[in-house]
């Protein structure tokens, strides 16, 4: 069974605090997101909610999918955007600044998510 990597430098640190920052976001998206459907609202809040809280757990867990994960998320996010509101600046606003600045932190997870998983791939842990 995997265990939650244990963050040992401030690069590690600062990773692990993205993947939890992206878990406390997913979580109301997921269950606001669940009651709008239930009201016939858009299921995209429920299907962003749960893929990123997914990504945000492996990225804890310090797999490199999981920031990847976040990103296929976040380029779904974009044509519903435009699906949804068009061209209006202020409704694309919301549904795409929030994220995308989300989007710049996981990036720059990368190479420290993928050092974490050949450090644990080379111990012979499970990866």
């Amino acid at each position: 069974m995997e265990t939650v990597h244990r963050p040992k430098s401030a690069a590690e640190w600062a990773t692990f605090a993205v993947a939890v920052l992206i878990v406390l976001l997913g979580l109301p998206l997921l269950i606001m997101g669940a009651q709008l459907a239930v009201l016939g609202g858009s299921l995209y809040y429920v299907l962003f909610g749960a893929a990123i809280i997914a990504g945000g757990i492996l990225m804890i867990f310090g797999r490199v999918a999981g920031a990847f994960l976040y990103l296929a998320a976040w380029l779904c996010t974009w044509p519903w955007a435009f699906w949804e509101v068009g061209m209006d600046g202020w409704g694309l606003l919301p549904r795409l600044f929030g994220p995308s600045l989300v989007a710049i932190a996981v990036l720059l997870t990368i190479p420290v998510l993928s050092r974490i998983e050949r450090e644990t791939s080379l111990r012979g842990h499970a990866v």
